[in-house]
């Protein structure tokens, strides 16, 4: 007699093969009785070579190796007989398995994953089943229908399973029609049944061994908030620059519409308050930063205009913060009605001072010439030095843009070259605009075996630095261009060798342009010291082949060393004191580079940036003594009168006349410090604060002067930023807004719940005004 525990052994033990077999298989063994014994008593009885070809089965059907589940255990010596295997227990076997295969319902079983190899079915435990019924609509495809609504839903399809998380959303989220009608079935109801269902089917006893569940995301336990929608769709406006009217648009209202239901679309005029809201929020974050940054503000202007020449006037401010990071954020956009007016960009520049609270923290101002003349250069200027006289009588004052400037320069070699420069052009459209030419064209390269890596594109000629591309792509497979006619009839070589030879000096002037362009197109500004080195390089170089005696390359870069030469007079002074602000150089890399550019004279200019950085200090010096005297006095109106207010005025005389070395003296004096490439010169200042208070102070204002007015984006532009008719329609708060909060979220977001609130009542009066 066999033991119930040793025969349920001996069934899972002997029908484990039969799961493994596909479920083909299976279903002939269970049709037909003859084969199901068959198979039950050749894997009790295996004959001679069968277990190879049933091994090779396995192998087919499991990729992995196979090995038995179980392991024999040494004999005890009071254990029970192994049970011995009949024809007899092979036949009950097989009624067995019928008798369990045909009482399993359909709807609780969940059909086999696809490609797992292995025809058992196990029980789906997911409470969605309490609300979907399995119907199988063809052979490999199944489909889970909603008792509630009858919608069908994807399951199985061929190899594919679908899972079970679009149908926990058809019911915790209310989504299914039937169930939001009925209070049991709402949004609310639904996912109160699910968590009460998946508590009741996770119900244990306290004596059960906790089990080990693979966690995922609770989708069921969000709740949609339309508040929240609303803030993200304006802030995908603000951020893609998408315009408000997106929220009119018929296939975004279907789109979203198929997300969420319950999605109620905004308006235009709601999302466009919506983004002022945030521009608001956003702004309070930035006031903070820029009250709190230690030293002053400097500001750039850059003028845009419509096509009805009402101008837009974007003021930038660059500063170091409290933790001695450089900083640049778009404080402002006004409008200017009429941007000839002498006064129409101090107006513009008296608002964001006026907005920001800076009226005495004012360091430089840098504008470009291409959008301003001479009054209004005397207006700029005296409204700087009437807000900040501490800074050389509004000396800083910048009024060539470092990036405009090179872009002209690029423009004027390209369009000496215009000429050669089209027929370059046209090779490379010829080219790229036909795949059949572009084949026989890599073709041909490969059989020259040229060595080049660069794709040949057709540039963009409102943009400079894809025209630089272009010519240096094409001079490298100039050989290519001249063989193309053997391959291509059509073709007619338009390039001599020589006027290939006039592309590549031009290239290499504009090779110095394009990587001191590089230095202003990253998103983190750099310190003023680097430009130093890359403006007297391009200045030596071009003062240098202005003089060659190739009349070629003198008569192209004359014109170009006349522009760049009134640029390098106007700024030297300034970047030159910027670079003897970095302790690597001082004033060594000054001397070097003059003696390389004025020759004779390099001493005389030499003094004058001497002079210079020893008129600023005095200047800082002043008016620190001034703020420090202003706190005495306040001090004193609350204190005793000790009648020593003479003999303090006296000590002081005596320091001031003793021949003691300035900050700025000692720090000049100091050797250089090794030139290294990751250096962070605004962190050296931070670290020496103590030992240099006042010339830190200077060196944080120096270090943040902006030499490029524009835009990073902005950069090899050649052609004035025009703005375009939609941004143009839109009212000037709207407008400041969106350009705003753009640049202000790419540095991440500072909004808070309870700002939220209050930005949104001050939405509603700003809007009103």
């Amino acid at each position: 007699m066999i033991r119930s525990e040793s025969f349920i052994f001996i069934l899972c033990w002997n029908i484990r093969p039969l799961f493994s077999l596909s479920s083909l298989r299976v279903n002939e063994a269970l049709a037909s009785p003859n084969l199901f014994s068959s198979e039950v008593g050749s894997i009790a009885n295996p004959k001679p070579g069968k277990a190879q070809s049933f091994g090779n089965l396995k192998a087919h059907l499991h990729p992995r190796p196979f090995a038995p589940r179980f392991k024999e255990l040494p004999e005890k010596p009071n254990s029970p007989e192994k049970p011995q295997f009949t024809q007899r227990s092979h036949l009950f076997i097989k009624v067995k398995m019928q008798m369990e295969i045909v009482a399993l319902p359909l709807e609780n079983v969940e059909p086999p994953s696809p490609g797992t190899g292995t025809g058992r079915k196990r029980r789906k435990k997911s409470v969605v089943w309490d609300h979907f019924t399995l119907e199988t609509v063809s052979p490999g495809c199944t489909r889970a229908t909603c008792n509630h609504c009858k919608k069908s839903f994807a399951y199985i399809s061929g190899a594919k399973q679908a899972g079970t998380s679009h149908l926990k959303r058809h019911i915790a989220l209310g989504i299914c029609p039937i169930g939001g009608q009925d209070n049991t079935l709402g949004q609310e109801g639904a996912l109160m049944s699910y968590k009460s269902a998946s508590q009741t089917r996770g119900a244990r006893s306290s004596t059960d061994a906790p089990k080990r569940r693979r966690t995922t995301p609770n989708l069921l336990s969000s709740s949609f908030d339309q508040d929240s929608c609303n803030h993200e769709i304006a802030k995908m406006i603000v951020q893609h620059e998408y315009p408000l009217h997106i929220v009119e648009h018929s296939g975004f209202i279907d789109y979203v519409q198929t997300l969420q239901p319950q999605f109620n679309m905004v308006s235009f005029n709601s999302i466009q308050g919506d983004c002022v809201a945030m521009y608001l929020m956003e702004k309070q974050h930035i006031l903070s930063l820029v009250s709190g940054a230690p030293g002053h503000v400097c500001i750039t202007l850059d003028l845009w205009t419509n096509s009805q020449s009402i101008g837009y006037a974007f003021l930038t401010g660059h500063f170091v913060d409290m933790d001695w990071k450089l900083q640049r954020r778009i404080l402002n956009v006004v409008m200017v009605p009429s941007p000839d007016k002498d006064d129409a960009l101090s107006e513009a520049v008296v608002t964001c001072l006026s907005d920001w609270a800076l009226k005495s923290r004012v360091c430089t101002l840098t504008v470009d010439q291409s959008f301003t003349d001479e009054a209004m250069v005397e207006n700029l200027r005296g409204l700087l030095f009437m807000k900040n006289p501490h800074m050389i009588q509004g000396q800083f004052l910048l009024n060539n843009c470092y990036a405009r400037t090179l872009s002209r320069v690029a423009l004027d070699a390209l369009t000496l070259m215009g000429a050669t420069v089209k027929k370059v052009r046209d090779c490379v459209k010829y080219i790229t605009t036909s795949e059949d030419n572009e084949e026989k064209f890599l073709e041909l390269k490969q059989q020259l075996q040229v060595p080049s890596s660069r794709n040949l594109r057709l540039d963009d000629q409102t943009k400079w630095d894809t025209t630089y591309h272009m010519l240096l792509a094409a001079s490298e497979v100039k050989e290519v261009f001249s063989c193309f006619d053997a391959s291509d009839p059509h073709y007619k070589p338009t390039l001599s060798m020589d006027e290939w030879k006039q592309i590549e000096v031009m290239l290499t002037y504009l090779k110095l342009l394009f990587d001191a362009a590089n230095l202003v197109t990253g998103c983190t500004p750099p310190p003023a010291c680097n430009f130093f080195h890359e403006i007297w390089k391009i200045q030596l170089e071009l003062s240098h082949a202005a003089v060659s005696q190739d009349p070629f390359v003198s008569n192209l870069t004359k014109p170009l060393h006349e522009r760049f030469d009134k640029y390098w007079k106007e700024t030297c002074l300034v970047l030159a004191i910027a670079v003897a602000m970095d302790p690597r150089f001082k004033l060594k890399l000054v001397e070097f580079s003059f003696s390389k550019i004025f020759s004779d004279e390099d001493d005389k200019w030499v003094q004058i940036v001497d002079n210079g950085i020893h008129e600023l200090f005095l200047e800082y010096t002043k008016a620190k003594h001034e703020n420090d005297g202003e706190t005495k006095m306040e001090n004193s109106l609350g204190g005793t009168q000790d009648g020593l207010s003479d003999f303090d005025v006296y000590v002081t005389e005596i320091n001031t006349s003793q021949n003691t070395k300035s900050e700025l003296d000692q720090y000049l004096d100091e050797s250089l410090l090794p030139r290294v490439q990751e250096f962070d010169v605004l962190n050296w200042w931070k670290l020496n604060r103590q030992k240099y208070p006042n010339l830190s102070r200077m060196a944080a204002d120096v270090l943040s002067i902006p030499v490029s007015a524009v835009t990073p984006d902005s950069v090899f532009f050649t052609t004035d930023r025009k703005m375009d008719s939609y941004r143009s329609s839109l009212r000037p708060v709207a407008l400041e807004a969106l350009v705003c909060a753009k640049d202000w979220l790419q540095y991440g977001s500072a909004a808070s719940s309870e700002s939220e609130v209050s930005a949104g009542v001050a939405k509603m009066e700003h809007l009103d005004h």
